[in-house]
């Protein structure tokens, strides 16, 4: 007769290892993607100057509440959504009665903002997600009963959530497909694109979006390259470029990224035509705030907001940019190149 065996206890799915004090892989910072359980681990991390993983810290916000000076009643559009740290401020301040229409084309993180902002009291009367690219702000207001905004605050930067996640293509630092589209089931991928493109056009390319001054170089290695992943293509860069000093080469890395992103999203597009939109978006003293982080997108909005102000479309706008403080560029690197410039649309 066999001696019965104890009973196993059933398997059960083990959570990853948190792999000490500072985990290198996204996944495995399981202790940031949970604030509310780990809150500790969190405040550590934002008090030494960095993002949690899954997270994005917003950018100059108390510049961007002087400029749009949100009041109760008002009606606003965040045009980027992301991550909802601008929309949190200007939603507390539009309260009572006011209203912010927030707009993101990223369909895996629109719903996780749009449930964190659910979750903190913001009713659908008080705020409403679109997935929706800003070009389409027009459609969006129709919806609205054709209603124009008091307050329209545009972020042009990346948040950390789409960079720091390898899975999303963005990432410099671990391998991941190379994809860099905002809205994953559409368009084409950066993989795509530099396999398809020639010389010339990604040349230009890389100049336009990125003012990349070995443009000419990179194209001759990179147009028609079959590159799946971000690692494969941070390498052709490096090689092709290793003669130059490492702190010019990586540059160079994160200038190309950079151009194939605002490429494969079409940003440019999308920006010049909200920018011609603005004007009939705004109601009669509206105003609009909009962050950029490098110089192409820079010069659009300031050549828009100099031609509204000639042909009195605009009462007034920033004469110089605002640039964030010492303290915060101190507390939050990725603030370092965002510039902010603003406009108020005339009475008439």
């Amino acid at each position: 007769m066999s001696t019965p065996q104890p009973e196993q206890p059933a398997p059960h799915k083990r959570r990853p290892r948190y792999s000490g004090k500072n985990p290198r892989r996204f996944t495995e910072k399981y202790k940031e993607h949970d604030p509310a359980k780990f809150p500790e681990t969190v405040q550590a991390i934002i008090a030494g100057g960095k993002t949690p993983a899954g997270a994005h810290r917003p950018i100059m916000v108390q510049e961007i509440l002087d400029v749009l000076h949100p009041t109760p009643g008002e009606f606003g559009v965040d045009c980027t959504l992301g991550y909802g740290g601008h929309a949190r401020e200007l939603l507390q301040r539009l309260q009572p009665s006011g209203r912010l229409i927030g707009l993101d084309a990223d369909p895996i993180e629109m719903p996780r903002t749009e449930k964190r902002l659910r979750d903190e009291g913001f009713t659908q009367e008080a705020f409403l997600a679109h997935r929706c690219n800003f070009a389409g702000l027009p459609k969006i207001l129709a919806l609205e009963g054709g209603r124009r905004a008091d307050l329209i605050l545009a972020d042009l930067g990346v948040s950390s959530m789409q960079l720091d996640n390898p899975d999303r293509g963005f990432s410099l630092k671990f391998d991941g497909p190379l994809d860099m589209r905002m809205n994953p089931n559409k368009g084409q991928s950066a993989a795509t694109l530099i396999e398809h493109t020639d010389v010339r056009f990604l040349a230009e390319l890389l100049c336009e979006n990125a003012d990349e001054p070995h443009a000419d170089r990179l194209a001759l290695v990179l147009a028609g390259a079959s590159c799946r992943t971000t690692l494969e293509l941070v390498g052709l860069i490096r090689k092709e470029l290793l003669q130059l000093p490492e702190t010019e080469r990586e540059l160079s890395v994160r200038r190309v990224f950079q151009a194939l992103r605002i490429a494969v999203n079409e940003e440019f597009v999308a920006l010049d035509t909200l920018l011609r939109a603005l004007p009939e978006c705004l109601a009669p003293g509206g105003r609009v705030a909009i962050l950029t982080f490098h110089s192409g997108e820079d010069r659009r909005v300031k050549k828009a907001f100099k031609a509204g102000l000639i042909s009195g479309v605009y009462a007034s706008a920033a004469e110089d940019i605002v640039r964030p403080s010492a303290e915060e560029i101190r507390g939050n690197s990725r603030s370092k190149s965002a510039k902010l410039r603003w406009a108020v649309r005339s009475m008439g």
